[in-house]
């Protein structure tokens, strides 16, 4: 089974991943397992800050590394919260603070204005020096909540309403939510790619 290092130390993420990589074959290893801290995210895009994360941890552990960079972006707002979706109020991961204060930028705006969609942009590096790394994205596309609603997830899931269901992310159970999520459908475009190199 091959070892490849996960570039995260946030708890939901792990969990996720966990759950989505189960069958895949691979051995994944959280990265503060072996002592390695977060990548400092400079990249002025998701695709830029996933790579950042991949060669940090491909570096310091030898492995082959996966990085994912995620964010919640709102049309009303221009994006935001976008790249700083973690630390949208300032603390990184005040998940009760970044919702309230992303449902009060969106006060009085219609349910037809309040359009959104999770990112998730995977990178799965060989090596440190690796020039061609595997890249996969995906969105999700939905609209944000006038209130939250549910207790599952973590981040924005109960205030994010995806396209076609009456549900939060955060009212959903773990198996449709990996299924439908930005993070599930990045996770099963790259083990597509991943079986065209290795048939």
């Amino acid at each position: 089974m091959q070892r490849i290092v996960l570039a995260s130390s946030n708890p939901g993420k792990l969990k996720e991943f966990g759950a989505l990589l189960a069958d895949s074959g691979l051995e994944v290893v959280p990265q503060a397992s072996l002592g390695i801290a977060d990548a400092e995210e400079t990249g002025l895009t998701f695709v830029e800050n996933a790579l950042l994360k991949a060669r940090h941890a491909a570096q310091a552990s030898g492995l082959p590394a996966l990085a994912d960079d995620s964010g919640l972006c709102v049309d009303h707002l221009n994006g935001a919260p976008g790249l700083y979706s973690a630390r949208y109020s300032g603390g990184h991961g005040d998940a009760a603070a970044n919702n309230a204060k992303l449902l009060r930028a969106l006060d009085d705006v219609p349910p037809e204005r309040r359009g959104a969609f999770f990112i998730c942009v995977l990178v799965l590096l060989r090596h440190p020096e690796d020039p061609a790394p595997l890249v996969a994205e995906a969105r999700w596309h939905g609209r944000i909540l006038a209130e939250g609603r549910g207790s599952g997830g973590f981040g924005y899931n109960p205030v994010f309403l995806p396209e076609g269901y009456r549900q939060s992310v955060a009212e959903m159970d773990d198996a449709l939510k990996n299924r439908l999520s930005h993070r599930g459908q990045a996770l099963a475009l790259l083990r597509e790619r991943l079986r065209e190199l290795h048939p």
